[in-house]
Parts: structure tokens; C-alpha cells; sequence
């Protein structure tokens, strides 16, 4: 009877050991193909152009609109720093 425990106990040993030297390169594998999927969908990042013209039109007021208030003038984006 231990014969046979002891000949379960190694094939265990075997089979773990496979799967441990075999876990490495199969998870590699599954990452490179899950890395090429992702590359294939289309990147919609960029809204539509109308949308974002009509919003960087607005941006573009509210800061004339706070300029305006605070006394800059408009620069070119540079703000004069004065003391504080």
C-alpha cells in the first residue's frame, strides 16, 4: 500500500511541476493575444469636430469674460505676474 501512495505522491509531484514550468510561457502567451485584440478596436478619443469647436468657442468667451473682469488684457495665453 505504500507503493502506491508513494507512486501517487510523485506523479502529483510531476504533474505540479508541468503546470508550474508550463504557467510562465501560457500566461505570456495569453497576454501578448490579449494586447493584439485590443490593438485591432478603433480609438474614438477625439470628439466630433462641431461639438468641440462649440465648446472651445464657449471656453474661449468665459475667459474674455474673466479677463475681462480681472483688468488683462488678452496676451496670447501669458498672463503679466505682478506682485503679490
Amino acid at each position: 500500500m505504500t507503493d502506491s501512495t508513494d507512486m501517487r505522491s510523485a506523479t502529483m509531484e510531476q504533474i505540479f511541476y508541468g503546470l508550474a514550468v508550463l504557467a510562465c510561457p501560457v500566461g505570456m502567451g495569453v497576454m501578448m493575444w490579449l494586447m493584439m485584440r485590443s490593438n485591432k478596436k478603433p480609438t474614438s478619443d477625439a470628439p466630433p469636430a462641431e461639438a468641440s469647436a462649440a465648446e472651445l468657442a464657449q471656453l474661449r468667451a468665459d475667459l474674455d469674460r474673466l479677463r475681462a473682469g480681472r483688468g488683462l488684457a488678452h496676451d496670447g495665453g501669458a498672463a503679466e505676474k505682478g506682485p503679490r
